[in-house]
């Protein structure tokens, strides 16, 4: 089971090269810990942990102009590895690149992170562009 919870320097390095100054989207696919413990020893569930990161989080995220555009339950996946599962799902909105790069290198965003950090067991971050709708499934 992978514990994917922040991303690479080879990732972030990735994302960084991307266009800055267009709209993005990104997947947020969350798989949480039963029981999530803090450095100084405090355990509480994951799900209270990751609502403690989302109160703590939000007013920047808010702040820089971002906004949850969909969110939804995950109940099964169809297509993938089946020992998969996740608890959360949404698609955040940001005006821009910089916009998440200033939410993730703000102070209070950094301290905020710890909370995501011990809820988590596993998640997947997808940055995606906007593209045209169309009538198939095809690009």
């Amino acid at each position: 089971m992978s514990n994917n919870v922040d991303p690479s320097r080879e990732q972030f390095d990735q994302f960084k090269q991307l266009p800055r100054d267009t709209p993005i989207m990104m997947l947020n696919l969350i798989r949480l810990n039963a029981s999530a413990t803090y450095p100084d020893g405090e355990t509480v569930t994951g799900a209270k942990a990751y609502a403690r990161y989302g109160r703590d989080s939000g007013p920047i995220f808010q702040r820089l102009g971002g906004s949850i555009i969909w969110r939804g339950r995950p109940e099964c996946v169809v297509i993938g590895p089946a020992e998969e599962h996740w608890d959360i799902a949404f698609i955040a909105r940001y005006p821009d690149a910089g916009a998440f790069m200033a939410m993730v290198t703000d102070e209070d965003y950094r301290k905020a992170v710890v909370h995501r950090q011990v809820a988590v067991a596993d998640s997947r971050l997808i940055r995606m562009a906007e593209a045209s709708p169309g009538e198939g499934f095809g690009g």
